[in-house]
Parts: C-alpha cells; structure tokens; sequence
C-alpha cells in the first residue's frame, strides 16, 4: 500500500458538498482507505483569479494503486460529479478537481498526463495549508523540505480561510 496525498478544490456548485462527494466516492473503492482528511478551506483563486473562490481539502490515503491507476479513478470521480474540462483551458471554474500531490516518495514524470510531485503543489498556499493539518512533516522527494518549510517559504501566498470563518458566499 503506498500513502498518498490529494488535493481537492471546488468553486463551481454547492462546493463544500462536492468535496465531501468526492471524499466519499474516494473511500468507497476497496482498494483506497482514507487516513486523514484536513478541514475544509475558502480560498483565493491561483492562475485566473476572476473565477469564483474554492473550498479546498487535503486528503492522505492508503492506496492499492499504482499512480496512473489512481488518476484514472480520481478522474473518473471528477466526471460522476460533474466536471467538465475544456481542452487547452486551464484554471476554469469546476465542479470538482482532485490532484495527486505525492504517491510515498516516488517522483512520476509522465508529461502532460501525471506529475507526482504535483509540479505546482510548493507555490500554492490552498495546497500548503491543509496539508499542514495532515502531515506538516512530509519531505518533498524534489525539495527535500516539510511541508511546513514550503509554507514558510511562499511568496505572496493566496488568501486561505478555514471555511465558514470569513464570507462564505464568494461567487
């Protein structure tokens, strides 16, 4: 069993409900085990900042998958709730995205289709900040920091609220 961790983002819909879909959907396969999911967070928008704000997650599982496996699932995940991707468009308004931000301390570089870890996951505050209520001590294989230094390292970071703390209604 390799020990995953996922982020999931919603700004599309009944966000907060979407996550929880998408956790449950996670759990129900037999061949993931959910270990910790974080609280949920009202978060600014990274890459095209006029779409809605997200609530976003992290998740750590136990995952009898290997990582091209696990993204098909997670992707078929993302389309039982209704997310649509539009080819050559990226950062859209979605129902529901789920990013495999690390599979133990493997390094995946499959191009376009997989990237573990996820490429972009040291930038983001939405990614930093709930994964410090899962596991602030995991090593970035690349990096070779926790993920509490990745945080303290952040420039500019997003606006991050634990959600139902500040506005919630950010459409």
């Amino acid at each position: 069993m390799a020990r995953v961790f996922l982020s999931l983002g919603s700004n599309k819909g009944d966000r907060l409900a979407n996550i929880q879909q998408a956790v449950t959907l996670l759990g129900i396969s037999d061949k993931i085990s959910i270990v910790k999911t974080s609280s949920f967070y009202e978060t600014q928008p990274w890459g095209n900042e006029s779409q809605p704000w997200f609530v976003n997650a992290a998740v750590a599982i136990d995952c009898d998958m290997i990582p091209m496996e696990l993204l098909k699932y997670c992707q078929t995940i993302e389309q039982k709730l209704g997310r649509a991707r539009t080819p050559g468009q990226k950062w859209q308004p979605r129902t529901i995205d789920i990013d495999i931000l690390m599979y133990d301390n493997k390094i995946v570089s499959n191009g376009d289709t997989l990237n573990i870890p996820h490429p972009f996951m040291h930038l983001r505050a939405f990614v930093l900040v709930p994964m410090l209520e899962v596991k602030a001590d995991l090593i970035h294989p690349v990096f070779n920091k926790t993920i509490s230094e990745l945080y303290e390292e952040l420039q500019n970071p997003e606006d991050v609220f634990l959600y139902g703390t500040v506005m919630q209604n950010k459409e």
